[in-house]
């Protein structure tokens, strides 16, 4: 219940939007503590590789401070010892070759070959996860990509990716070697998105972060297709770094400019900020347009909220942007 607008998105946000801070803080500890048990298992498993601590990384969402609720995944990458294997890349796929020397990838390679299978590694990882502590469930992922863990005590799933880390190429960069759902690898580099999205968000005071949740928030609602969440991270980062005018401090403001940005925004190419995926636009056209008429139809509503704001009519503008956001926007009381 609010009586103002802003007093009715500081409570959304709060409320609906942002994660639970103390969750959060939960969350960390848990993550941290499930490295721990991971880092014992070639301790504990003479099959499982050593692990190249260093270089282990967080990623995705939560690693990023873009999540929005429900907090449900939390994303972390495993960099193991590469053991003298090396790595040939095609255009569809790495492949990663193992030496007679290293008998414990050689126990995982596909039949009959020298090449590491990405699937038979998470399945390894997935075994030893099993026996974790405060254990409840662990699986392969559905895009056969990395193992998941689901702890008791905890509603959040642990994705646990399996990866190497490369030498550096001819010209000097490095890149994580991940698996590709089809028992080969692929290159990702997370440290690109993650320092991305944080100097975006600090070149802008901090302001960018809040609207990628509640935008990711309006995304996931049953009135349209939902676009995948990194697309519609990036395709916002996008608008804030081609656009040098201040946001303002009012987070209705900046979600009108983004519903209105995307109208267009939708159709276009987005390319992938590490360089490696091209363009991540994979929408149909069909999504795209559906997209865009539901942006119209809300940019509509949001222009109109904010100039009934501006009126004074505030229990007028927060019905509007109800009808925007859903039933879990606070009324007016």
């Amino acid at each position: 219940m609010a009586k103002t607008v802003n007093s009715a998105f500081d409570e959304f946000m709060k409320n609906s939007v942002n994660l639970d801070s103390d969750r959060t803080v939960k969350a960390k500890s848990s993550r941290d503590w499930l490295v721990e048990q991971i880092l014992s298992f070639p301790d504990n498993d003479s099959d499982f590789p050593a692990i190249y601590t260093e270089k282990n990384i967080f990623y995705g969402s939560f690693a990023r401070k873009t999540k929005k609720r429900p907090l449900d995944d939390i994303d972390m990458m495993i960099v193991l010892k590469a053991q003298g294997c090396t790595y040939l890349e095609y255009t569809d796929r790495i492949e990663i070759t193992v030496p007679d020397t290293s008998t414990q990838f050689k126990k995982l390679c596909s039949d009959n070959t020298s090449l590491l299978n990405s699937k038979k590694l998470i399945n390894l990882l997935v075994k030893d996860l099993k026996g974790v502590s405060q254990y409840e469930n662990a699986d392969i992922k559905r895009n056969q990509e990395a193992a998941t863990l689901k702890l008791i005590s905890y509603e959040w799933n642990f994705d646990v990716v399996p990866c190497f880390f490369t030498t550096e190429d001819p010209l000097g960069k490095t890149y994580y070697i991940i698996p590709d759902g089809n028992g080969n690898w692929k290159k990702t580099d997370p440290r690109l998105d993650r320092d991305r999205t944080a100097n975006v968000n600090s070149s802008k005071n901090g302001r960018v972060l809040g609207v990628i949740r509640a935008i990711k928030y309006w995304n996931k609602r049953a009135t349209m297709p939902s676009m995948g969440s990194y697309l519609l991270e990036n395709m916002i980062l996008d608008y804030y770094e081609n656009n040098n005018s201040e946001p303002s401090q009012y987070v209705d403001v900046e979600i009108a400019k983004i519903i209105g940005d995307l109208k267009s925004r939708v159709y276009n190419t987005v390319n992938d900020p590490k360089n490696i995926q091209g363009n991540i636009n994979n929408l149909s056209w069909d999504e795209k347009t559906k997209i865009s008429n539901r942006a119209s139809q809300d940019y509509e509503k949001a222009v109109e909220a904010i100039k009934l704001e501006n009126d004074g009519k505030q229990e007028d503008s927060i019905k509007k942007w109800k009808e925007i956001f859903g039933d879990e926007f606070p009324k007016y009381e």
